[in-house]
């Protein structure tokens, strides 16, 4: 019969086995395990991009919210909005996700094409209002990098540093370079260390939160019910699922999924009155 102090000693070697053995992976491959600085560094810049008050002017858009909501008036007039506001979201979603996330993508792995990407996201956007909210969006971020940014991330080795400045550089002088957000979100956060995959699911939370902020200043809703949406499982597994499909899909394969989304952010200039600029 095994003794208390057996027991003791038992648990003991065990552990040691342990930590010898999580050692020893650690020097087989340390790339398996990130620096705390790193992650640190990561997270920080996560935080800062996440930020509601990050000045995109994003708050001056609905991104097509306020005329889709235009055309599909409640009946009666007394009845919420909600359902039509999910539809939306849902929608939407799938239309940033199909059209800019491989932009977001391919801008973070490739950042010396940035001034391709840009043209070929410009040329492939029909949609005046929303490609006049890209780039307004775009630009914004540029000049966010250039006057906050910048100055803490000098790594002049880096070439993504490199194209993002000679980006902002070229684009003073330039009349054919646009700024377009989708390509500029992936090379910005591609040199703020921001890992790949937490650059596009935060590229469409960011837009989710601002439909829905957009749906409060609409008075769809309220702020409580819009935190709930935000923090739905729902969205979560939408936004996750989204990232997932469009994960391999090349620029070239990138296009509008639900076509009428053009249709309604573009009705947007006919609307009688309006507080929102798409």
């Amino acid at each position: 019969m095994t003794t208390t102090d057996d027991q003791q000693s038992l648990k003991d070697e065990i552990a040691d086995l342990e930590k010898r053995l999580h050692d020893a992976k650690s020097r087989l491959n340390p790339s398996l395990e990130p620096s705390t600085l790193v992650k640190d560094e990561a997270l920080h810049a996560l935080l800062l991009l996440s930020d509601s008050a990050l000045p995109l002017g994003s708050f001056a858009f609905s991104s097509g919210l306020e005329s889709y909501l235009a055309h599909h008036k409640p009946s009666p007039p007394s009845a919420s909005q909600l359902p039509s506001f999910h539809t939306f979201l849902r929608l939407s979603l799938s239309t940033l996700a199909s059209t800019a996330l491989p932009y977001v993508l391919t801008g973070h792995r490739h950042p010396e094409d940035v001034e391709t990407l840009d043209n070929d996201f410009d040329a492939s956007t029909p949609c005046t209002v929303a490609r006049r909210a890209s780039i307004a969006q775009g630009r914004a971020l540029l000049a966010v990098w250039d006057r906050s940014y910048k100055a803490q991330y000098t790594d002049s080795t880096s070439a993504a540093t490199a194209s993002l400045t000679a980006f902002s550089k070229a684009l003073r002088t330039s009349d054919t370079l646009n700024a377009h957000l989708a390509p500029l979100w992936g090379l910005v956060t591609r040199v703020l260390c921001v890992p790949l995959h937490e650059a596009a699911y935060l590229f469409l939370f960011s837009h989710a939160r601002t439909v829905v902020s957009a749906a409060v200043r609409a008075s769809v809703m309220g702020p409580y019910q819009a935190q709930a949406v935000l923090s739905s499982a729902e969205l979560k597994e939408r936004i996750r699922g989204l990232v997932g499909e469009g994960w391999d899909v090349r620029v070239e394969d990138a296009g509008q999924s639900v076509p009428v989304m053009d249709l309604w952010v573009g009705r947007h200039e006919k609307l009688y009155s309006r507080i929102f600029n798409s």
